[in-house]
């Protein structure tokens, strides 16, 4: 009886399409679907689902809007490369202090990315290293030919990730990757040396096996990159907050 009635409540807070892309997003987990599938058409869609085509359009779209399916022109509708997941899932970009939040995403990342990097040593299988090899190449070529390298900087510490095998931590890598992007935006990619030395330093200790120097190295990384932004603080005559709440001037 209780399951009954929580049954209709669900229907009746939910609309016929969010319905229809909960039952897609089932079918993706069931059939194991990758972003290497295209989803069945409309007409199979509204058989299977026994809803109108017009139905399974605007369930389609709200799974687009999530990030959970992509339609690629002239091919189709595929399930997207990472399905879920957003580049900025918590709204970041609408903070209107963007220095004092790189701050205070730094501060999380000292305390995620050096286990993350202790992990990545331990688990890494031997393509996860050649993918981080190449990705930390990439960086280095993009910052000794004086190219933006932000973008493949988010793709090494994502193959960094991706070493640890663990299914959680791709899920947060979102927050890092913004908190990268947004540090080298703030620092105008000032730390170019520190980068690929640092990089070099976290690549060597994981490939080496070694999690304590590959958590240490990644400490140390993010540490510059903190240090930089508490000087750009400094220079608008603002200090970093204590752990009682006060400013104070490290």
């Amino acid at each position: 009886m209780k399951e009954d009635c929580f049954e209709t409540i669900q229907t009746r807070e939910s609309s016929l399409p969010e319905r229809t892309a909960e039952q897609i997003s089932k079918l993706i987990v069931e059939q194991h679907l990758t972003s290497e599938d295209r989803l069945p058409s409309e007409f199979e869609l509204a058989e299977l689902l026994n809803v109108g085509r017009g139905t399974i359009r605007e369930g389609v779209k709200l799974l687009v809007a999530r990030n959970v399916l992509e339609i690629r022109r002239g091919k189709g509708t595929y399930i997207a490369r990472n399905p879920g997941e957003v580049s900025d899932p918590l709204g970041f970009a609408y903070y209107p202090d963007q220095l004092g939040l790189a701050v205070d995403l730094l501060e999380v990342r000292e305390q995620v990315e050096p286990w993350v990097a202790r992990a990545a040593a331990e688990r890494a299988g031997a393509e996860d290293l050649k993918q981080l090899r190449e990705t930390c190449a990439v960086v280095e070529r993009d910052i000794l030919e004086e190219r933006d390298h932000s973008q493949n900087d988010v793709l090494f510490h994502v193959a960094i990730a991706k070493c640890t095998h663990n299914m959680v931590v791709p899920k947060i890598i979102p927050i890092i990757t913004y908190a990268i992007t947004l540090s080298v935006t703030l620092t105008e990619s000032r730390l170019k040396t520190e980068t690929v030395v640092s990089h070099r330093e976290i690549l060597d200790a994981i490939c080496g096996r070694d999690g304590e120097r590959a958590g240490a190295a990644m400490a140390r990384h993010i540490e510059h990159n903190r240090l930089m932004l508490e000087e750009l603080l400094r220079s608008q005559g603002r200090e970093r907050r204590t752990s009682g709440g006060e400013a104070a001037d490290r």
